[in-house]
């Protein structure tokens, strides 16, 4: 199985300075033009055969976008949603960080954010779509449209990282991973393509 994994484009949040999470942001229209740049190549380059993505709308119309020119049907699934970041959502990141600054020693994996999720919790929900989705592949090429922490905990999964390692894998808008999966071994062809991107003015 082939996995094309994508972050959605900018967002009305990332323009604000804000936390999202859980917050249902729309994307900007930058954020549109991204998504149909990424659209673009991967029709050109990776033709995907099956698109899942979060429910969040960032997501939701990022994938519908990606998934257009192939007049592909999108499937929502909510284990991709971004970490629940309770209190945090939607909040300017300027007044988090007075109001609930990060604790100098950090976070156990069980310590929820805020009355949002913990580690455990969000890497679980992660664990058991990538399972299902490995045990039953519901095609060759499957784009995944999420989250830089959905894709971050998707990551380890597929690399199978302990819990508590300090590894955080950086995507930019509309960054897309490539990833292999066989009998064998897993592969990871490339991470945080940008390339289509050049083409912003």
């Amino acid at each position: 199985m082939e996995l094309l994994i994508i972050r959605h484009g900018q967002s009305q949040a990332d323009l604000e300075e804000r936390h999202e999470g859980r917050a249902d942001f729309s994307l900007t229209e930058l954020g549109k033009y991204q998504a149909r740049l990424a659209a673009a190549f991967l029709y050109r380059k990776y033709p995907l055969e099956h698109v899942i993505c979060s429910p969040l709308k960032r997501a939701r119309e990022s994938a519908d976008i990606i998934a257009g020119p192939l007049q592909l049907q999108v499937h929502s699934d909510e284990r991709l949603m971004e970490r629940d970041n309770g209190k945090l959502a939607g909040m300017l990141r300027s007044e988090a960080l007075e109001r609930y600054p990060y604790p100098p020693e950090g976070r156990r994996p069980h310590e929820q954010i805020h009355g949002g999720e913990s580690d455990i919790a969000f890497r679980a929900r992660i664990e058991e779509f990538f399972s299902e989705l490995c045990s039953s592949p519901p095609a060759h090429r499957v784009g995944i449209v999420a989250h830089g922490g959905s894709i971050n905990m998707l990551f380890r999964a597929f690399l199978n990282l302990s819990l508590d390692v300090n590894i955080y894998l950086a995507t930019g808008d509309t960054g897309i991973h490539f990833w292999h999966i066989n009998s064998k071994y897993r592969q990871i062809l490339f991470n945080n393509y940008l390339g289509h991107l050049q083409e912003l003015p």
